[in-house]
């Protein structure tokens, strides 16, 4: 019997409500509804419009209805923030998007008290001031009196799921992308205490595939016809689902969910908490059934993004085909940028930053926007082989390929450099990575699918996947080695 489910993805930049449908062998996706996500700068705090984000919701519930139905709904967005409930369940204030610059200086502050190394032993997350721990620090020390009026914490998915059930639950992956939580997956209770974070805002943890509720009628009677559907806690970090989607039935893969972030690690079983970890500044964040996704936050296609963001502020739009062509035609190995260097975290002004780095290395500054875009596209194939061979380091292992799934899949000409640089095979796919795997961990928690590898096959059987063999040339290793010199 057909099992329909519903799943909202959050991106960054966007957010779509897809329909999933499995019949026993595959799954087949039907978007409903779509959806711009626009942080809203005011009074110099950038934001989350999380009303009318959720208002998004309920169109996509109206919309999927009208589709057909589903039998329940599980939602997965990008990690780090949350909103903050006072006595009553009210919303305080909108959730704070982590570019917001109130967490400048805020990693140094922390680390003044507890040294990197103990909080690495602490947490086993990559040190970004990005993260919850940093954001909450703030609070606890700039805003104690928006702290102080805090009964609950709930990540972004955990709060949507409350706006749709009055539950309020916080699931295991996306509260383990926080650096809150301790080596055994609980929260940390001694950095909380430390931090001076209130300890009452915690609320219960539960694991990926749990179901928390169902639908309220208040929710029903508004959208007229809608389903008294259960919403299901999925593996709510979006790339924690993209994981459950990567096509292998392979026990040891690497993989990247390439988006806005390019997320790049490997599944383990246990988490990797050692000095050369911390020292590579590497994350255990939690995956579907307590594995931990061993993995390197990467800043991915937001530089093609924000590239493409500042022309049209300069009135020369391109599309993103555009620029991909005009990167083709621009002279290889001319210089190289850190993806990761802190002045692209920020938005605004990228081409400028870009070419002010290559200027501060000594390097070849771009001419054009041809330049611009080859090297942002090198530096990051760049990076992926620095962290490619990490991993392998690490682990003790040869992969013989990666898998690239996500919106980024789109890009062959990332794929390819990427194959290029590493010197193994990309396969990338599926692009709807992330729906998959919300998908799936419904389906399995509702007992149409019967476990992890099951899903994955089943979506090998519903989605095909596109190979790139790795072009040999002596430019990229002499790239490598010139890269590594400058940026690791």
């Amino acid at each position: 019997m057909q099992k329909s489910v519903l799943a909202f993805d959050f991106g960054a930049s966007s957010g779509r409500a897809i329909l999933g449908r499995f019949d026993g062998e595959k799954i087949e996706l039907q978007e409903v509804h779509r959806f711009s996500n626009d942080p809203v700068l005011l009074n110099g705090c950038l934001y989350w419009d999380i009303l009318r984000l959720f208002h998004e919701v309920k169109q996509g519930i109206l919309k999927a209805t009208q589709a057909g139905g589903f039998e329940s709904i599980g939602i997965d967005t990008w990690g780090v923030d949350f909103g903050l409930l006072d006595q009553n369940g009210r919303l305080l204030e909108n959730p704070v998007h982590y570019r917001d610059d109130r967490t400048d200086g805020m990693v140094d502050e922390l680390l003044s008290q507890i040294p990197p190394k103990e909080l690495y032993g602490m947490t086993g997350i990559q040190i970004m001031q990005i993260n919850t721990l940093f954001q909450l620090y703030y609070l606890a020390h700039y805003r104690k009196d928006l702290l102080d009026r805090a009964d609950r914490m709930l990540f972004t998915p955990d709060l949507l799921n409350y706006f749709l059930t009055g539950e309020k639950k916080a699931e295991y992956t996306i509260a383990s992308t926080s650096q809150l939580l301790d080596k055994n997956g609980g929260w940390n209770r001694e950095l909380v205490r430390r931090v001076g974070i209130p300890d009452r805002i915690f609320c219960d943890m539960v694991q990926p595939g749990t179901r928390i509720g169902w639908l309220s009628d208040e929710i029903i009677s508004e959208l007229d016809g809608a389903p008294k559907a259960e919403v299901i806690a999925v593996t709510s970090h979006d790339t924690a689902s993209a994981v459950v989607a990567v096509p292998t039935t392979e026990p040891d893969f690497v993989f990247i969910s390439c988006g806005t972030w390019s997320l790049m690690g490997t599944e383990l079983q246990a988490p990797i908490m050692d000095e050369k970890s911390m020292e590579f500044n590497i994350t255990n964040e939690g995956g579907y059934n307590h594995t931990t996704r061993y993995l390197k936050n990467i800043m991915g296609l937001w530089l093609i993004q924000e590239t493409r963001r500042q022309l049209i502020w300069e009135g020369r739009e391109m599309s993103y085909a555009q620029l991909e062509q005009e990167a083709l035609k621009a002279p290889a190995f001319q210089c190289f940028i850190d993806p990761d260097s802190p002045e692209f975290l920020k938005p605004g002004r990228l081409i400028d930053k870009v070419k002010g780095l290559c200027q501060a290395t000594g390097q070849h500054v771009p001419q054009n926007i041809g330049e611009v875009m080859r090297c942002i596209y090198e530096s990051l194939a760049m990076k992926y082989r620095n962290v490619f061979e990490y991993l392998c380091d690490a682990g003790g292992k040869r992969y013989p390929q990666i898998n690239v799934v996500g919106g980024g899949t789109k890009d062959g000409f990332l794929c390819q450099l990427t194959a290029d640089a590493c010197g193994v095979k990309v396969v990338a796919g599926p692009i709807e990575a992330t729906a998959m795997g919300n998908i799936a961990v419904q389906l399995i928690s509702l007992g149409a699918i019967a476990d992890l590898p099951a899903a994955r096959k089943a979506v090998i059987r519903s989605f095909p996947v596109k190979e790139f063999q790795p072009h040999s040339g002596a430019g990229w290793e002499e790239g490598y080695q010139r890269f590594k010199q400058l940026f690791v």
